[in-house]
C-alpha cells in the first residue's frame, strides 16, 4: 500500500507517470470523458486549516472519478480526544483513501503509519507535494519539457519551496530561492535533498535579480502563512525588496511565466500587473490542482498502478 506524504516518497520514474496520468485525465475531461474508475469509494478530508482549491479540487477529483467524499473538520476530535494512533486506525476503517491538510508533520506522520488506507497529504508546515505536482504540471505544459528548465522562487524557504526543491531535483530542473538573511531553506533539507538527487542544481541568493535572470518560472508566495501572524510586520520589512513586478520580471527569459500558489497579498508579494498580465499562469496552475491530484488517487488507490 503506497502513501504520499512528501515527493521523497516516490522517483524519478513515478513522478513522470504521474504527470502523464494528470495530461491524460485533463485531455479526457476536455473530451467529456470522466471515467468513474473507483464507484463507491469514500475519500475522507481531515483538515485543520479552511482551504479552497485543496478541499475543492480533492472533492471534484473524487467526484469525477466515481466516489464521494467526507469532510473532516474539528467535530471529529482528532488530536484532542484520542491518540493519533488510534484515531488512524478507527478512521481508515471507513475510508479508502485519507487527505490530511494540518499543521505538524510530525503529526501526520505518526497518523499516517497507523493508517490501513492509502494517506495523501493535503498541506504540513513541511510539505506539499500535491502543489508541486501540480506546479510542474503547469511548467511541463507552458515549456513543453522540464528537463533543464530554471525557476526561480523569490519567497521564504517554506512548505512550497522544499516540494518544488524535490520536484526540480525529479524533473531534472534547476532551482533559484531567492529571499532575506535568516528565511532561506535550512542545510539539513538541502544536504538532504541533494543526497537524494545529487544532480539537481539548487541555489539561494539573498539577491532577487540574480535568481530570476534567464528564469523560465518565477515563482512567489505569501510573505508571511497562516500561523505566522505575529511575524506579518517583521516579514512585510524583510520581504520589501522581494516583490515580483514587472521590474523584476524583465529580467525573466522572455518566454517565462509566473506562477503563485494562491491565495495571493495583491501589493506585497506580487504587483496587480504582473498576477494579472500575460504571463501570468496561475489560474491555470489552481485547475490544474484537480487533474494533478486525480491522478495521485487513481495511482494510489491502485497501489502504484497508472493504467487506467
Amino acid at each position: 500500500m503506497r502513501k504520499l506524504l512528501t515527493l521523497f516518497d516516490i522517483n524519478s520514474d513515478e513522478f513522470y507517470g504521474l504527470l502523464s496520468l494528470a495530461a491524460d485525465l485533463k485531455k479526457r475531461m476536455a473530451n467529456e470523458e470522466r471515467p468513474a474508475l473507483f464507484p463507491r469509494s469514500i475519500q475522507g478530508l481531515l483538515f485543520e486549516k479552511p482551504s479552497l482549491r485543496t478541499r475543492v479540487s480533492f472533492e471534484a477529483a473524487m467526484t469525477q472519478l466515481g466516489g464521494s467524499s467526507i469532510y473532516l473538520g474539528s467535530d471529529v476530535g482528532w488530536g484532542k480526544r484520542e491518540t493519533a494512533a488510534d484515531f488512524g486506525r478507527v478512521v481508515s476503517q471507513y475510508l479508502d483513501i485519507l487527505v490530511f491538510r494540518g499543521h505538524s508533520h510530525t503529526d501526520f506522520v505518526e497518523l499516517a503509519d497507523q493508517c490501513e488506507c492509502p494517506v495523501v497529504n493535503g498541506l504540513t508546515d513541511f510539505s506539499h507535494p500535491c502543489q508541486a505536482l501540480a506546479d510542474l504540471l503547469t511548467v511541463q505544459e507552458h515549456t513543453g519539457s522540464l528537463t533543464g528548465r530554471k525557476l526561480a522562487f523569490v519567497g521564504d524557504g517554506n512548505n512550497v519551496a522544499r516540494s518544488l526543491a524535490i520536484a526540480c531535483g525529479l524533473a531534472g530542473a534547476e532551482m533559484v530561492l531567492a529571499c532575506p538573511t535568516g528565511y532561506e531553506l535550512s542545510d539539513d533539507f538541502v544536504n538532504m535533498v541533494q543526497d537524494i538527487h545529487p544532480e539537481l542544481r539548487l541555489s539561494q541568493t539573498n539577491d532577487a535579480i540574480t535568481a530570476v535572470t534567464d528564469a523560465d518560472v518565477v515563482y512567489t508566495d505569501v510573505w508571511a502563512s497562516m500561523g505566522q501572524e505575529k511575524e506579518r510586520a517583521k516579514r512585510l520589512r524583510d520581504f520589501a525588496d522581494f516583490q515580483v513586478n514587472d521590474a523584476l520580471m524583465s529580467h525573466a527569459a522572455n518566454a517565462a511565466c509566473f506562477m503563485h500558489c494562491l491565495p495571493a497579498h495583491r501589493g506585497e508579494e506580487v504587483s496587480d500587473e504582473v498576477m494579472d498580465g500575460p504571463a501570468s499562469v496561475v489560474v491555470r496552475q489552481a485547475a490544474n490542482r484537480m487533474h494533478a491530484q486525480k491522478a495521485i488517487l487513481v495511482w494510489l488507490l491502485q497501489n502504484g498502478s497508472f493504467s487506467i
